[in-house]
């Protein structure tokens, strides 16, 4: 177990992929079976410990200490398992065991107990652990490691042990169940490859580049096929031997989400293509009406009548039993458009092919297309295969621009993980209000697109202009004299009837941090309102989106 304990600690500590990536082939290829295999599992999400619940976490440190001083350790620490793991009582040294316990211990014991005497085992486990051997306990049994390693990140450390390509290992990883016994003994050369014995299963996807205009300066415009890239999400239908599977583009199952999508796979291949919500071609939804369907584990009738949702398919990477990857892309459109001509309409309709003479002539297009759940456009060579992850060359992505605004930071509160000690979530408001008594309204909410040194910066602000606290948020000053502007870049605005503002913002980030502008200079809801009266920005929606607060 400590071994898995130092493994976290060092993966929350180290902030580049590579290096994270040799901590895991380093711990893979010195960590014995079945530990390695459930230390991978907790970290892509596939270990299950059905009876342990995180609010048995609250309760068990309840009863071992006074419940204000927990409070405020949480306040200060600001990670639920690291406060528990450090404010957890130590164990009698007369009573402590002879020797700690191996990750297949510990995982076996939770996976054991019942939902009754669930409790009593979790708080025998951290008793018999140190410190970062409770935090780990704990990450397993919440289920969010948040130590930035996501599954992918997880195999491509795979692929490096055995020196493949992350594309094998993607292709039979659906077929395969933790300790992933069969998958190591490959890896390490002592067994053949697993064979894809499961049906149904994830093909790698092929990715894109973002282009620059020193790509099209070299590009020949009649090398290319150009499609709207819309507004929803990656996705990839497979159906083989009466068995139909829905994934997302990073090979995450997602099948429960969309049975309706599902009754409606009959056929035998496998289809990329954009998952969205609506009745096609009459009508196609915004994100945020997606976003009513997406990580639920049950669907209601009502739900599914109301968000239906279908795939506006884009490749066809299996034809029946055929693999057509290695075919150019103009033959497998031509796939596509027959295979999609037999499915149910309402569920599968084809992202149509953008007529255009040479990139001037698409760039106006991408700046003003004709709906407004469309993105940009996409750039694909016609002769190019359907190669797996992100070859540079074959498929370019070129998003409208973004928009910006600038806002005054309204509240702040801390992070998780590697951020829990700094103050890195922002809420942010423009001005609302007759001149002389405006007040500021808030409209988003941002975590990312600043750098280190940026966070230093206004974590800094923050501490030095708080002026009253909730819990772990922290409100700060803005008014008309003082206040910190940013610079908030965002993809689209929703009409909200929930949030004050009126406005939902989609996907805002941290663009610049405007230290030079006074926060009486900040825009106002007015220029958030008119662009809700422009086509392509708004995105009118019943639903709202995750990043607004009221």
């Amino acid at each position: 177990m400590e071994g898995f304990s130092e493994l976290l600690d060092r993966l929350v500590l180290t902030p580049s992929r590579n290096g994270k990536i040799r901590l895991l082939v380093d711990y893979f290829s010195t960590t014995p079976d079945p530990d390695r295999g459930l230390a991978l599992a907790a970290i892509t999400g596939d270990l299950n410990i059905p009876a342990i619940k995180p609010a048995m976490l609250r309760t068990l440190v309840m009863e071992r200490m006074d419940p204000v001083l927990f409070g405020y350790s949480y306040d200060y620490v600001g990670d639920l398992a690291e406060t528990v793991s450090l404010v957890w009582p130590e164990p009698d040294q007369a009573h402590a065991p002879n020797q700690r316990p191996t990750l297949a211990d510990v995982v076996d014991a939770l996976q054991s107990a019942s939902r009754s005497d669930g409790p009593a085992v979790l708080a025998r486990l951290l008793d018999t652990a140190g410190i970062s051997g409770r935090y780990a306990i704990i990450k397993l049994v919440t289920g969010g490691l948040r130590i930035g390693v996501s599954a992918r990140l997880a195999k491509q450390a795979l692929a490096e042990l055995g020196s493949v390509d992350i594309a094998e290992i993607e292709e039979v990883w659906h077929g395969l169940e933790p300790p992933y016994l069969s998958l190591f003994a490959w890896l390490e050369g002592g067994a053949p490859k697993p064979e894809k014995a499961a049906r149904a299963l994830f093909r790698p996807v092929m990715l894109s580049h973002a282009v620059e205009d020193s790509d099209l300066a070299k590009m020949d415009p009649s090398d290319y096929a150009a499609e709207w890239k819309w507004d929803g999400i990656r996705v990839q239908a497979v159906s083989e031997g009466g068995l139909c599977r829905l994934y997302s583009r990073t090979g995450d199952e997602i099948s429960g989400a969309f049975p309706d999508l599902l009754d409606a796979m009959d056929f035998t291949g496998a289809l990329d293509g954009e998952l969205l919500v609506g009745h096609p071609p009459e009508y196609t939804g915004s994100f945020s009406e997606l976003q009513q369907r997406l990580n639920r584990k049950s669907v209601s009738p009502k739900m599914r009548e109301r968000y239906p949702v279908f795939i506006r398919c884009y490749d066809i990477l299996q034809d029946g039993k055929e693999d057509v990857r290695p075919l150019p892309f103009l033959e497998r459109r031509a796939r596509l458009v027959a295979f999609v001509a037999q499915l149910e309409p309402s569920r599968f309709d084809l992202s149509p092919i953008i007529s255009f003479s040479n990139w001037e002539d698409l760039d106006d297009m991408r700046r003003h297309p004709p709906h407004p759940v469309i993105e940009g456009v996409m750039l694909k060579q016609k002769t190019s295969p359907y190669l797996a992850g992100r070859p540079k060359g074959p498929w370019f992505k070129w998003k409208r621009d973004p928009h910006t605004i600038d806002a005054v930071l309204m509240y702040a509160q801390r992070g998780h993980g590697k951020r829990s000690s700094f103050y890195s979530d922002y809420t942010f408001g423009v001005w609302s209000g007759p001149e002389g008594v405006e007040e500021l309204v808030p409209v988003g909410k941002a975590y990312f697109g600043f750098t280190d040194e940026e966070l230093r910066q206004i974590d800094k602000y923050v501490r030095d202009n708080t002026v009253e606290r909730f819990g772990p948020v922290r409100s700060v000053r803005a008014d008309k004299r003082s206040g910190l502007v940013l610079e908030i870049a965002f993809e689209g605005l929703n009409r909200s009837t929930r949030h004050r503002s009126g406005v939902a913002m989609r996907f805002p980030r941290i663009s610049r941090l405007r230290w030079d502008k006074p926060s009486a200079e900040a825009d106002r809801i007015e220029t958030l309102q008119a662009l809700l009266h422009e086509p392509n920005v708004a995105h009118h929606a019943q639903g709202e989106t995750d990043t607004l607060i009221s």
